[in-house]
């Protein structure tokens, strides 16, 4: 069996000696690039690579392009076959929980055509949570793995789609950044404060429970439903692609398949003063 959007803490433990596993730790803070190799080093699930959300989960910045903008689809398999990926391997990412690092490795390892790949529940807290082993020792692979890039670039628009489909019954924007960024009562990160005309605020963090867990299939289903979004149709940004990748989950999770993202989001529509922006709720 694989799992294609999450894994429990107790499903993987289970199959932690399963030599088809390939696990990431992508524990980061945008306040603190050097925090996620701090924790790894500390303390993780033996068997665990470390995966640098700004290095190894992004490609290079030109100041246009967004705060993350997407790693070059061969490169991001090199650092998959390194650490023993295969087209068979089941990969499993994890973060500290109810945050967004594991979505994005989810989804890049899908952009690039393997579908095998899951978030642990919880992340590192539902391990920890459940007294499960933990190393500080640094995993090494056994050998080097053969995956292969299969791009869908359907999973994804750029800038000038987004552009050409504001207001436009044909696109609907969901942002996920948090309220006050959306409305640009405040702007912590990014030059300019507000949103892409036309989009819907759903913060990211509304699609996990209280305890870090992602919500249920059922849960999520009906949440989208009832705020009338329509897989086919629906864009998700943020401030960089990265919180995005949870909103995509979250709908393949509850069954609406369709959904893409556009990665460059707030930092590169705002890196180009002629688009335009909205505040305000």
């Amino acid at each position: 069996m694989s799992f294609t959007t999450i894994v429990t803490a107790e499903q993987l433990h289970e199959r932690l000696n399963d030599r088809n596993l390939v696990i990431f730790d992508c524990r980061h803070s945008l306040a603190d690039f050097s925090l996620g190799r701090h924790l790894y080093d500390e303390s993780h699930i033996p068997g665990a690579f470390f995966a640098d959300v700004e290095s190894d989960l992004a490609g290079t910045k030109t100041g246009a392009n967004g705060r993350h903008p997407l790693p070059d689809p061969e490169s991001f398999a090199r650092f998959l076959r390194a650490r023993g990926a295969n087209d068979d391997s089941q990969i499993v990412a994890y973060d500290g929980g109810a945050d967004m690092f594991a979505a994005r490795f989810w989804f890049l390892s899908r952009w690039i055509g393997h579908d095998a790949v899951a978030i642990l529940d919880g992340g590192f807290a539902a391990w920890n949570e459940r007294g499960f082993p933990v190393t500080a020792a640094p995993h090494r692979p056994a050998r080097e793995g053969s995956l292969a890039v299969r791009l869908h670039p359907e999973y994804l628009v750029d800038a000038r789609y987004v552009l050409d489909h504001l207001r436009s019954p044909d696109m609907q924007l969901i942002d996920a950044r948090a309220k006050e960024r959306f409305s640009g009562e405040t702007e912590p990160i990014d030059r300019v404060a507000g949103h892409i005309p036309g989009a819907r605020q759903r913060w990211f963090k509304e699609n996990f429970r209280p305890d870090g867990t992602l919500k249920s299939s059922e849960e999520l289903r009906a949440e989208f439903e009832r705020e009338g979004f329509d897989p086919a149709r629906t864009v998700h940004q943020c401030g960089s692609g990265v919180s995005a990748a949870v909103a995509h989950l979250a709908m393949q999770h509850a069954g609406l398949v369709g959904s893409r993202i556009y990665n460059g989001s707030w930092s590169e529509w705002v890196a180009d003063p002629s688009r335009p922006v909205e505040t305000g709720e």
